[in-house]
């Protein structure tokens, strides 16, 4: 899944971290948005070069879903571990480790000269973005306070959103003129720039006493991978084999028995239950899934099918995504005031709807036809809605739990986020597993179902989301 449009989603990670002051914030900011914006990119730039990697490698329907999710199956079940990793260990050299293993992961990508290989090194990369991701938001929390936090949180966010807005179109043309493996060396230099500013600027943070939850890491990462080789499998093959059905079984129980785990932790779970007595909480974590499984379904099929059943160049397919982050870039901070305003409950409620309308539009899609006729409207109002969805979804996270639970519960629901587009992936490959007509019927009944769970999510919202949100 593609992390386009989700900066802010994330950026509440920040807000529970010490306030604090650093002798350097520029290169403080720098060394975050740098490293930041190696995941964000390469979110966005690989769902444009799926079709190139599956000519290269010759990648089937579950191949190809697993380029994408390889990645972010670690990145779903460790980023919780990760900024925990960070309290414990230092945020700095939390950061540091993390864009290393980035990197060299990354190099490990363009060097891959099979499939597994492949899958092998994307799982290193989603490792190394469990750990930079949530530790470069830490650093900035730790490293100012009162309005400059604010400032510098926004500047990452901005940052988070112009990368996620370039890398379709950089990774097409990088994907038409020099190959598919030139996206992934394009992360060596940024994370070297990322490493030399935060070794040399960025303050490290006091280490905590903490024990770390690596059996509950463990657990969750593999009921996670269990169910996603699953559903991959299931959409590949068009059928519930009795292998799967075993796969299904397993995964649940994983599932069930991490959550008897974290119960018995209590306060020192990677993911404390206590966080779901909040209605208002699992009403959101609901929202989240549904919204962001359907957002993720979308950022991996359309360039897919925009390049094998339109004949586009890659470029041209990472253009055509252009206007989703521009319009969400524009629009998100109007819609984090209204929310001031109003509370969260309507945005929730109408940026999913809206969203769902623009999934509807797609259900017309043609990547043969004319692109502004039958592509573009559906994207722009998908982009409308989630730019109304994006800011009040982390505002109304703070404010649904109380403070102690801040920090885990916006880190909870980024993880939620990218799980929701995990499945969606796995399941996507029943559609590129079509050509031809199929191929675009699939896609369009692919929108129809992520119409389904936009509206469904906005639903949620209205439901069990009160006007002014708070614990409860």
């Amino acid at each position: 899944m593609s992390n386009v449009g989700t900066p802010s989603c994330d950026s509440s990670l920040a807000v529970a971290s010490r306030a604090g002051s650093t002798a350097y914030p520029g290169w403080t900011i720098a060394a975050t948005m740098l490293a930041s914006s190696l995941a964000f990119i390469d979110g966005s730039v690989t769902n444009v070069a799926l079709p190139a990697i599956a000519g290269d490698l010759s990648g089937g329907a579950a191949g190809l879903s697993w380029v994408i999710n390889a990645y972010l199956l670690p990145l779903s079940a460790l980023l919780l571990l990760g900024g925990a990793a960070g309290d414990q260990f230092g945020r700095k050299r939390a950061l540091i480790v993390g864009i290393v293993v980035f990197a060299l992961a990354s190099v490990g990508c363009a060097m891959a000269r099979d499939l597994s290989l492949l899958l092998a090194a994307r799982v290193l990369q989603g490792i190394g973005a469990a750990i930079l991701m949530p530790n470069s938001l830490g650093i900035l929390g730790s490293s100012f306070d009162g309005e400059a936090r604010g400032r510098a949180v926004g500047t990452w966010a901005a940052a988070g959103a112009i990368s996620s807005a370039i890398g379709p179109p950089l990774g097409g043309w990088l994907i038409g003129s020099i190959g598919w493996r030139a996206i992934f060396y394009l992360n060596v230099p940024v994370a070297i720039a990322a490493v030399v500013i935060a070794a040399r600027f960025v303050e490290e943070s006091e280490r905590g006493d903490s024990r770390l939850d690596w059996i509950g890491a463990a657990l969750a990462t593999a009921a996670l991978g269990v169910l996603t080789w699953s559903l991959t499998a299931w959409s590949a093959r068009h059928a519930l084999t009795a292998e799967i059905w075993i796969g299904l079984g397993v995964g649940v129980a994983l599932l069930l028995t991490f959550l008897l785990l974290e119960h018995r932790l209590g306060e020192r779970a990677m993911m404390p239950l206590a966080l779901f007595g909040s209605r208002a909480f699992v009403g959101l974590t609901v929202l989240t899934f549904l919204l962001y499984g359907a957002l993720g379904g979308l950022l991996v099929l359309l360039p897919y099918v925009l390049i094998t059943g339109g004949g586009y160049t890659p470029l041209q397919a990472g253009l055509a995504l252009l206007p989703f982050s521009i319009v969400i870039g524009v629009t998100s901070r109007l819609a984090g005031r209204l929310t001031e305003r109003i509370g969260p409950r309507w945005p929730l409620t109408i940026g999913p709807i809206v969203t769902g309308l623009g999934f509807a539009l797609l259900m017309r899609a043609d990547p043969r036809a004319s692109y502004v006729a039958t592509i573009l409207p559906g994207v722009a109002v998908i982009a409308f809605g989630m730019a109304g969805a994006v800011a009040p979804l982390t505002t109304a996270v703070l404010a649904s739990v109380d403070a102690r639970h801040t920090g885990t519960a916006s880190g909870f629901n980024s993880a939620i986020a990218r799980t929701g587009g995990l499945i969606a992936t796995a399941l996507a490959g029943a559609v590129i597993a079509e050509t031809g007509a199929s191929l675009i019927h699939g896609f369009q009944f692919g929108s129809l179902i992520g119409a389904i769970m936009a509206i469904g999510a906005g639903g949620i919202a209205f439901m069990m989301i009160p006007a002014r949100t708070g614990p409860n």
